[in-house]
């Protein structure tokens, strides 16, 4: 069977270099491995090293998981990462409010943005399977 594009391995790769912190397990769907990461600095770099060459199976599952539309995920991961405590992955979503919240409370005060790493991937299927207007 066929699955949509939804993770790029380009995208992958370039939150691997912030790896340390966690941003690739989270974008392929991993929260609890990519808080892990967070607390351990990539479990003390070794397990950042060994993602280099586990990208392409978490992104081959991240694409089996997660559903395409016109949300696109690569965009929307790289506003989190790099504008995220100014809410700019909400606004592309549509989600006009509480990117205005963000905008002015720096990401309401980094928890928003932290659970927005636990549950974009989600957040973003779900925009996907409504119906366009």
């Amino acid at each position: 069977m066929a699955y949509a594009d939804t993770h790029s391995k380009a995208v992958g790769y370039l939150l691997w270099i912030f790896g340390f912190m966690g941003a690739h397990r989270f974008y392929y769907g991993k929260p609890w491995t990519g808080t892990l990461y967070f607390f351990t600095l990539g479990l003390f770099f070794i397990g950042w090293i060994v993602d280099l060459f586990l990208i392409p199976g978490m992104d081959r599952q991240a694409d089996q998981r997660f559903r395409s539309g016109r949300i696109n995920f690569n965009l929307t991961w790289i506003l989190l990462t790099f504008l995220g405590i100014f809410g700019a992955h909400r606004l592309y979503m549509g989600k006009w409010i509480t990117a205005i919240i963000y905008f002015f409370t720096g990401g309401l005060f980094l928890l928003g943005v932290l659970y927005d790493y636990w549950t974009l991937n989600e957040q973003i299927s779900v925009k996907n399977m409504e119906k366009a207007w």
